[in-house]
């Protein structure tokens, strides 16, 4: 099953995501649950919602199934890099012009000044979405290797380019710091991409792209750029949902008390870090792989491999859902609250993370059977199953926001997890997912989390004592 690229790229993700705790910590020591931090997240969120869909989804599991079909694949490559390049620096261009109006979708409920105020953050920040499309271009040729280090490391580049700016003008007022924050997204953007250039060169890669520019006059490639456009737009849709839903709690937020949207970010940040480091890393690693079998016709060995991860990530998820929900106190008192971070803002983020927690399980789950919907070319049936998640989620978010604000709006997140697992499952092939739970392991998952969760509920009982 690869365990060895699976935990290299988890120990890179791992240190990519501890990095990024270490910037959220900062972040919230000098600007607290504010009103500016609320607008530097709300600026943050355009970009850091693409990057979420193109790094952790819809280019990839579109563009690799087609690059491993094409037979001009250095041609192939460079008509796709060039189109979406081109678009997207057009887009940028747009959105550094006019960046009102932009603003006011991703913040419904604030008032014309605040808008004015946030618009110029939005503008710089916006050009990362250019640089994170140019890295994961070039991080898809790389797991195409099977080389996936370079890629889980150099978010760890953002962070720190962050944590520099946070270290430099911590003291400053927090109009300065926004600012310096907005910077160092770019300088971060583009310290990965010159990370992913030195890699490339060293797999030989760059003849495959000089290549594709000298002969893209000479191939045609028309069939298979038309094959890609017919699976990245489901694409994008089968995995942005939890992205867009993300984003729309966001905009929600804005219509609750002050600090709501900072709230539902730090949560979230605490909430994607087992994710990533066991969901995401699984997946990546096996999706290149799992392509090929069902390329070849080789369905007994790529389903081995769903039912052994099944069972690393059920483990590993089902531990992290419960000590996110009973530790979730602690966890938030030791990450975040220092500084202008208070007990308050402790408690209400307490409060966001362990409903996000819930659906922690079926969301890295759903990760796992979703690729093989897109191994094997079924976009279009994963795009309608993330629909009906999206819708799921956001009616959910307008009924509990009423009653629970922004706590609400993490559970209605995690109820939509839980319909995208089932109805993935379903997808893929129920029959399959009984072959994989009738088995000994089940007793020993549900004991194992039962007696886990009695351990922890100890562990919190002492903590709390002495904290508070």
């Amino acid at each position: 099953m690869r365990l060895k690229s699976i935990f290299t790229n988890s120990f890179g993700i791992l240190f990519s995501r501890v990095t990024g705790l270490g910037r959220d910590v900062l972040m919230a020591s000098a600007l607290g649950a504010s009103v500016w931090s609320d607008m530097f997240f709300v600026a943050f969120k355009l970009p850091n919602l693409f990057r979420r869909i193109f790094a952790e989804g819809a280019f990839t599991q579109a563009f690799m199934p087609s690059f491993i079909a094409s037979r001009h694949k250095g041609v192939f490559a460079t008509a796709i890099f060039l189109r979406f390049l081109l678009f997207l620096m057009a887009f940028s261009l747009f959105i550094t012009f006019f960046p009102e109006p932009i603003t006011k979708l991703l913040a419904w409920g604030w008032g014309k000044d605040l808008i004015a105020d946030t618009a110029p953050l939005t503008a710089i920040n916006f050009w990362y979405l250019d640089l994170i499309f140019i890295v994961t271009f070039l991080a898809t040729l790389l797991q195409y290797k099977e080389h996936f280090a370079t890629t889980a490391m150099s978010t760890a580049l953002l962070n720190i380019s962050m944590i520099t700016a946070l270290w430099l003008y911590m003291k400053e007022d927090p109009k300065t710091v926004a600012y310096a924050l907005s910077f160092a997204v770019l300088i971060g953007g583009g310290l990965q991409i010159v990370a992913h250039l030195i890699t490339l060169n060293r797999f030989n890669l760059h003849k495959l792209l000089i290549g594709g520019w000298k002969y893209r006059k000479h191939k045609d490639v028309k069939e298979e750029k038309k094959h890609f456009q017919s699976l990245f737009l489901p694409g994008i849709i089968g995995n942005s949902t939890p992205q867009i839903s993300a984003f729309i709690d966001t905009i929600l937020a804005t219509f609750l008390m002050t600090g709501s949207v900072s709230y539902l970010f730090y949560a979230n940040r605490v909430f994607q870090l087992p994710l990533a480091i066991i969901a995401i890393a699984t997946a990546t690693v096996l999706f290149p792989s799992v392509s090929k079998s069902l390329k070849n016709n080789d369905e007994k060995s790529a389903y081995a491999n769903l039912n052994k991860a099944f069972w690393l990530l059920a483990f590993l998820l089902g531990a992290a859902m419960i000590g996110g929900i009973l530790l979730a106190e602690p966890i938030v008192w030791l990450l975040f609250e220092r500084g202008k971070f208070t007990q308050l803002q402790t408690i209400e983020t307490v409060n966001v993370l362990q409903m996000y927690m819930v659906g922690l399980l079926p969301f890295g789950l759903a990760k796992l059977f979703s690729l093989f919907l897109y191994a094997s070319h079924r976009h279009k049936k994963a795009a309608k199953i993330a629909v009906y998640a999206l819708i799921t989620s956001v009616s959910a978010s307008l009924i509990l926001m009423q009653f629970m604000g922004a706590s609400g709006l993490a559970l209605a997140g995690s109820i939509g997890g839980w319909v995208l697992f089932g109805l993935t499952v379903k997808e893929v092939g129920f029959d399959r997912f009984l072959e994989i739970i009738k088995s000994r392991r089940s007793v020993y998952f549900v004991v194992g989390l039962f007696l886990f969760a009695i351990l922890l509920s100890s562990l919190n009982a002492f903590f709390i004592q002495h904290i508070r």
